[in-house]
């Protein structure tokens, strides 16, 4: 069983590591790029041509999502560019499919289906946040934009009872409990005990101690459909905001309170150490919103957050595709996110 298990491992990597090798190859995209670059997350494959990126979906199943069928893959691709439209309506084109045909790998075509693509227009990378915070080019009034944006996004975005289920303290409890759980492994690797320890407590206690906090929130419709993975890369400043990657593998992921949403982000402007343009942000959003009562919850949600990212980046280290010396600079940034969760207790 072990031997036929390693066989079949064995056959889905050389597939991956083919499809890889074809796309790099500028002749398979119909508009000639004169280049293609990879670059890689934990769940995927991105190549950037110049003019459009194209996304293919890793055969994984990281618990908290699960790539591994065609079907799902082909799913699951349809679903990011319906979801990323809501806030990025541009830049999303269509599903791609790419096929085996004598032998040979085309991108589109006769032939048979062996994987799918998001076809996207490719954003510039320069004009990033994440890229922009260090060089000190975003401001104060960037940040009210991208304040108002979300503000009319989260008014607009759709609830339910369904949704607002996501939103009670039990169902937050289910997420944190987790976290926690899939970060065992990584103590004393990218989180020390005591930090682990620490933060796992206060969360604890602050779910206990909150459940009338928690339970208005859900009374009166703050739980959304939202952007659900909203940190500086994902935010473009180029031609307007486009506000782009979201969550389509995971809906409760997806559904939660926008007080966390804007932790989220709030959260990732404390990490590039701009608190004034995070305060600016959050501010404002409580402004347009008048929903001032999120302030309550921004630090346990800030908290929750950059834990989050902390335990993705940790998972990153057991990615078989990514190169061990780019595991180092990983690793960092895994430990920067578990001490920034540890700062909001």
């Amino acid at each position: 069983m072990i031997e036929t298990c390693c066989i079949i491992c064995d056959k889905k990597m050389a597939i991956q590591i083919a499809l890889v090798q074809a796309l790099l190859k500028p002749e398979i995209y119909d508009h000639h790029p004169q280049k293609v670059e990879l670059v890689q997350t934990q769940m995927s494959f991105l190549f950037l041509t110049g003019d459009y990126a194209y996304k293919v979906k890793k055969p994984v199943n990281l618990g908290y999502l699960d790539y591994t069928t065609l079907e799902k893959r082909r799913f699951f691709c349809r679903q990011e560019i319906e979801l990323n439209k809501r806030l990025c309506p541009d830049a999303y084109l269509e599903v791609v499919p790419i096929i085996s045909r004598e032998g040979q790998i085309y991108l589109g075509g006769e032939g048979e289906i062996i994987e799918y693509a998001v076809k996207m227009k490719q954003l510039p990378a320069e004009r990033m946040m994440d890229k922009l915070l260090p060089q000190g080019l975003v401001t104060v009034q960037m940040m009210v934009r991208v304040a108002e944006k979300l503000a009319a996004f989260h008014h607009k975005a759709v609830t339910s009872p369904e949704i607002s289920a996501y939103g009670k303290r039990e169902a937050i409890k289910i997420n944190t409990d987790e976290n926690f759980t899939q970060t065992e492994k990584y103590i004393d690797v990218s989180i020390p005990s005591d930090k682990y320890s620490r933060t796992k407590a206060y969360t604890d206690n602050f779910l206990e101690s909150n459940k009338s906090l928690f339970d208005k929130r859900v009374k009166n419709g703050k739980i959304k459909d939202c952007h659900g993975d909203l940190h500086a890369a994902h935010v473009c400043l180029a031609n307007g905001i486009c506000i782009y990657d979201c969550i389509e593998f995971n809906d409760r992921f997806r559904y939660g309170d926008v007080a966390s949403e804007v932790a989220f982000l709030a959260m990732d402007l404390d990490r590039f150490r701009h608190a004034d343009l995070s305060q600016a942000f959050v501010n404002a959003y409580v402004r347009i919103s008048r929903d001032a009562e999120l302030l309550q919850l921004l630090n346990f949600y800030k908290c929750y957050r950059a834990y989050v990212r902390g335990k993705v980046a940790s998972f990153m280290l057991d990615d078989p595709y990514i190169p061990r010396e780019e595991k180092t600079g990983i690793l960092a940034a895994a430990r920067r996110y578990f001490e920034l969760a540890e700062s909001y207790i």
